[in-house]
């Protein structure tokens, strides 16, 4: 079998067709999400888990934290994002570095990912993208010229910043300030996220591109002093979020550090000798087994038993994630419920208690 990438497919061809983000504010799932109450299995979860949601929206008590994992900003969810930041649907978001900086900040900067042909998922070509420089995610593809720009654009922002530790979320709010100076990033999940307060934070921030940039910073530094990552500050930040949240409510897409890293915070904060609800509202997006055990499929029934999440208002939802996620999200924009909600602008409480 011949596995040479046709010579008619140049790499100018390949690169041609980019991801479109899908808009939520276009087309209106109630109703469908209404009739899916009244069917089974899967259907039937997808419609509980828009009303917890919705339930979350209602509770102004209730601080909302979306948490992100897998590749999705890549695979065209970066507008339903986007979305929940703007109308006021999300107080915090925890991410994989990806999502965040080699998919979000790469496209503010300018890039684009781009849909690649079918016969390329088999991953025969694979060996020949990688002479033509290009990266490949499933079905998705990426210019890594490109890719290296972003790593150095990190690079330049660390090199601007005061060298001393930083939280993810301080870095990543660099980021978005960098945007705003730059009059770049519109429609960008950072930049968004810089104009509302909304913090983000990456556990694993070094695991992305942002990595890349901050070990050529460091490189260069050598024994002189340097921009470092303190991912305790991450958890004490995020730990100081929900103790001074009456209560909160996650809405995860995938699982491993982003969900872990998230539910941990009851547990961190009965360290900090201060009593703290579980989370009282929890939503899943998994298509990952439960059977091998590992973090990303544990239910969030499971999660009680570490007395991290509350079980009378959580739902597990086994669909891919680019199905579920803009069907929920856009139930509870068409449904308003958000036009009611304050902002919390959580961002401006952590620059405070940093500021002390």
């Amino acid at each position: 079998m011949n596995s040479a990438i046709p010579e008619n497919l140049t790499r100018e061809q390949l690169l041609r067709d980019p991801i479109r983000h899908i808009d939520i504010t276009a087309s209106n799932p109630i109703e469908l999400l209404t009739q899916m109450r009244q069917m089974a299995y899967t259907a039937r979860d997808l419609a509980r888990a828009a009303e917890i949601y919705q339930t979350m929206l209602r509770d102004d008590q209730c601080s909302i934290i979306l948490c992100l994992a897998g590749s999705l900003i890549s695979a065209g969810l970066k507008k339903v994002v986007a979305d929940l930041l703007q109308y006021n649907m999300v107080d915090c978001i925890v991410s994989t570095g990806a999502n965040i900086v080699d998919q979000d900040f790469f496209e503010a900067l300018g890039y684009r990912h781009y849909i690649a042909p079918e016969m390329l998922k088999s991953g025969m070509f694979d060996n020949q993208l990688r002479e033509l420089h290009i990266d490949r995610i499933y079905d998705t593809l990426i210019n890594e010229d490109e890719l290296r720009k972003c790593d150095e654009t990190i690079l330049n922002i660390a090199d601007t910043l005061d060298p001393r530790p930083y939280s993810s979320r301080e870095f990543i709010r660099a980021m978005g300030a960098f945007l705003d100076e730059q009059g770049k990033g519109e429609g960008s999940i950072v930049h968004m996220a810089y104009r509302l307060d909304v913090p983000i934070f990456c556990p694993a921030f070094s695991d992305c591109s942002a990595g890349f940039g901050l070990v050529a910073h460091q490189h260069a530094r050598q024994d002189a002093a340097k921009v470092t990552l303190d991912s305790a500050k991450d958890f004490l930040e995020l730990t100081q979020l929900k103790i001074a949240s009456p209560q909160t409510g996650l809405f995860m897409i995938g699982g491993g550090v982003p969900k872990n890293f998230t539910q941990d915070t009851v547990v961190a904060a009965e360290m900090l000798g201060k009593s703290v609800p579980m989370h009282k509202y929890a939503i899943q997006i998994t298509v990952a087994d439960v059977r091998d055990g590992a973090l990303s499929s544990s239910t969030l029934k499971e999660a009680s038993s570490w007395g991290k999440v509350d079980t009378t208002l959580e739902q597990m939802v086994y669909c891919e994630a680019t199905l579920a996620m803009p069907l929920i999200a856009g139930y509870a924009y068409h449904s308003k419920t958000w036009q009611r909600r304050k902002p919390r602008r959580l961002n401006q409480r952590l620059e405070m208690a940093s500021a002390r």
